[in-house]
């Protein structure tokens, strides 16, 4: 019996009714083979991962041997600030959704499992690097107090497929997504191009009841799931920045109205501070650059206040946007303080550190993750004593602006004496050794394509998992 064929699947989004989506059939593929599985989420399935053969994964999300409906959901979005109409699952659908051991609802989607009423000239498929990349953005991101989608499985499907920013031909895949939801902005800006006032309040009910459960149902639940999500929306952007993530192409069809991260293509880990740094080469003018995400995710969230002005007063759109920065603000320098091994705000000395370490990473060559990497592994108490000997052997330490060394060792001084083991641990847990930069992602896709060696990726996806 294979387990994941008797899941108890919910039909949730299935029955607000095919305004929202097509069904449609997977595609057949020549060759099977599983590439990735992710046990860390079986128990959250109910599942034990030593009773899940890979011909299980390969029966279900390979061959699809599934009785479920298939849905590719329809959407628009704002792509580089144009509207597109021509949107939709293109090569992917909605597998099932499951109920998790934590209560939530979870969509398993596809993405490379073959042509929809959505792909228009495109083939449906996912290339295995588009796979293995996904796979480690999802982990290193999840790993770093991200919120975000996961990879269930990572399938190799034996077709030839020929991309522009591939050499060509290159092997094909098809992936499973483990996310919160499948609704996306554009989900509800279709729903508006199409003047359905009716279908956006209710999938607006639909999201509210699935997705904000103690929203209570009163006459304002839509500007609380309004303003919520804004919240969540700005901690997102929080995230990652102070991860030092580039997401590449923050479209409003990427925007999940869950606020969970997902969908990682042309993504990149900055490897020095640099708010210009893009991640896709096609952003030509920097739209979607490192520095101006948390100003992206605000503008979509302002443009979704058009869908939603069709049931919402704009009043109370504009009152939740309004608390954007702050909620932005307010995380970014917890997360970065954490990243500096501090738990608690102590101004100014806080505040004054944190601008003089975005400006050290920013007005000198090192590495950002390096800068924290390092600063984690070469802690110890006697800096609590000696500020002259802050990051002193660190490889970059000739460039440690002495104003930094200061304010670091102010912050130190306040911190009571059994709260500094705690120091120690908070710099190595929110600062892994191991950064997801574009060469390293090379140096385990390159054994790959040469030797079919995926002992180098298994690896690196083991040190993200353990965040060494």
């Amino acid at each position: 019996m294979n387990p994941f064929l008797h899941l108890e699947y919910e039909p949730a989004l299935e029955n607000l009714g095919d305004d929202y989506y097509d069904e449609v059939a997977a595609a057949e593929f020549p060759q099977h083979i599983l590439r990735f599985r992710n046990d860390s989420l079986l128990p959250l399935l109910r599942l034990q991962p030593e009773a899940v053969k890979n011909e299980h994964f390969i029966e279900a999300f390979g061959k699809f041997e599934s009785v479920t409906s298939f849905l590719a959901l329809r959407y628009h979005g704002y792509q580089f600030g144009e509207y597109n109409p021509f949107l939709g699952d293109g090569r992917g659908f909605l597998y099932g959704q499951v109920r998790g051991t934590d209560g939530n609802l979870y969509d398993l989607g596809t993405k490379g499992s073959g042509r929809t009423p959505y792909s228009r000239t495109a083939d449906g498929r996912l290339t295995l690097k588009g796979g293995v990349r996904e796979v480690l953005a999802a982990e290193a991101l999840h790993h770093l107090g991200v919120k975000t989608s996961r990879c269930l499985s990572v399938i190799e499907t034996g077709e030839a497929l020929w991309r522009g920013d591939e050499p060509s031909p290159t092997r094909s895949s098809v992936m499973v997504r483990f996310s919160l939801s499948h609704l996306r902005f554009g989900t509800f800006e279709r729903l508006y191009y199409f003047k359905r006032s009716d279908l956006i309040k209710k999938l607006l009910d639909f999201a509210i009841a699935l997705y904000y459960p103690h929203i209570p149902d009163t006459k304002d639940k839509y500007a609380k799931f309004y303003a919520e999500l804004v919240a969540r929306i700005a901690q997102l952007a929080a995230q990652w920045m102070a991860a030092g993530f580039c997401h590449g192409v923050l479209n409003t069809d990427n925007m999940s109205i869950t606020g969970e991260s997902f969908d990682y293509g042309p993504y990149a880990f900055i490897p020095t501070y640099n708010p210009q740094f893009t991640a896709a080469y096609f952003d030509y003018g920097g739209r979607y650059s490192y520095g101006n995400q948390p100003f992206i995710c605000k503008l979509n969230l302002e443009m979704l206040q058009v869908p939603l002005g069709m049931v919402v007063s704009i009043n109370d759109l504009e009152a939740g946007l309004v608390q954007f920065d702050d909620y932005y603000n307010s995380a970014y320098q917890k997360l970065m303080l954490q990243k500096l091994g501090l738990e608690n705000l102590f101004i100014p000395e806080t505040t004054d550190l944190l601008a003089a370490t975005i400006k050290l990473l920013r007005n000198t060559d090192i590495g950002y993750h390096q800068f924290f990497a390092e600063l984690a592994s070469g802690f110890n108490l006697g800096w609590y004593e000696d500020k002259s000997i802050i990051l002193e052997n660190a490889s970059f330490s000739a460039e440690i602006k002495d104003n930094w060394r200061n304010l670091y060792y102010q912050c130190l001084t306040k911190i009571a004496p059994e709260e500094r083991e705690r120091l120690s641990d908070r710099l190595n847990y929110y600062n892994p050794q191991t950064a997801l930069l574009r060469p390293v992602i090379e140096s385990v896709w390159q054994p790959i394509v040469e030797e079919d060696n995926w002992q180098p990726f298994e690896e690196l996806v083991g040190k993200l998992q353990n965040r060494e």
